[in-house]
């Protein structure tokens, strides 16, 4: 396994940074990165950023807002919250696994004293109390898996830029976010600074790679490429918020594994500008499944008849024929 540093604060950087150790870099081995990032809200592929913020709060405090690659809900960095990535082959394009990469993180704080356990599709909390979230993207035989770790972040600044739906405070029996979520350095028996954490988790994934762990330093060539991903996408108001097509049906519900909302129009009795929004995890670009129902008649049976003839479960693991019609009709 190959460890990147990557000291960059900057959250257009960064995940600028994932997309080309991702897509461009595939000559490289097994990839672990530490980061952080300056007060950010990170946004899921999928998600309408303006129905995941508090926009007034962020333009007042110059919080920076950035859409990542992979799929699920938004989440707030500081420099109090440590960000992992692993970058791995995944010739067998399995499910979702979180596993995979969540329990090396709750090895090593089960070594610190701490007992944290996986919860729910992607979080890992500390006495029910969420601390990670974590999310993954395939491209090709790739795949990216990222987590957040709250080490000590601001929660008050993070409820301030997160505006979350009551519907999902409902689904869960909770009144707020800072009822759910947790700092993992309110759980240590001695005091510790986040970058001595940080020391501790690179030191410990490495050694569990044993003797084929290395480093490797980013090039010229290399940073030069990232940056143009930066500023070609992260850095572009285009892809972090996106303009949303004006709509006339718009149909939404809450599964146990996550929200979806479709958004269209109807002219003239066919479906037109068809966006789904959420906080899934799609196997392949949903833009394609849209692409798919763009120019049918709005009717139920129209809907199944494409549908039947899509391999929905490349798209959405967990959302067979019966819960899209469920969520449209």
């Amino acid at each position: 396994m190959i460890y990147i540093e990557n000291l960059s604060r900057d959250p257009s950087f960064n995940l600028a940074l994932e997309e080309y150790l991702l897509t461009q870099r595939t000559d490289l081995e097994d990839v672990f990165l530490l980061w952080q990032d300056e007060p950010t809200v990170v946004v899921g592929r999928n998600q309408n950023t303006l129905e995941e913020i508090n926009q007034a709060y962020i333009e007042t405090h110059g919080v920076h807002v950035v859409r990542r690659l992979s799929g699920g809900g938004a989440v707030y960095h500081d420099q109090g919250n440590l960000n992992f990535t692993f970058i791995v082959q995944d010739e067998k394009r399995s499910h979702f696994d979180f596993r995979r990469f969540t329990q090396p993180v709750i090895r090593v704080l089960t070594e610190m004293g701490i007992q944290a356990e996986d919860q729910g599709r992607n979080d890992i909390s500390i006495n029910g109390k969420k601390f990670s979230g974590n999310a993954q993207a395939r491209v090709k035989n790739r795949l990216l898996h990222h987590g957040t770790l709250l080490f000590a972040t601001s929660i008050n600044d993070m409820v301030a830029c997160l505006h979350v739906g009551e519907d999902k405070f409902a689904s869960q029996g909770v009144k707020s976010t800072n009822s759910r979520v947790t700092n993992i350095s309110d759980h240590l028996k001695r005091p510790m600074q986040i970058q001595s954490f940080k020391q501790l988790l690179k030191d410990r994934i490495w050694l569990e790679d044993g003797k084929d762990a290395r480093e490797y330093v980013l090039t010229e060539a290399d940073l030069q490429a990232v940056e143009l991903i930066k500023i070609q996408k992260y850095a572009t108001w285009a892809w972090n918020y996106g303009a949303s097509p004006p709509f006339n049906v718009q149909c939404g519900k809450r599964f146990d594994w996550g929200k979806i909302e479709v958004r269209f129009q109807v002219s003239r009795g066919t479906v037109k500008d068809m966006v789904i929004y959420g906080d899934f995890f799609a196997a392949r670009d949903i833009t394609e499944l849209t692409q798919k129902l763009a120019g049918i008649p709005y009717q139920q049976a129209a809907f199944e008849s494409v549908l039947a003839s899509v391999p929905l479960q490349d798209y959405i693991p967990n959302l067979d024929l019966h819960g899209w019609m469920t969520l449209l009709f």
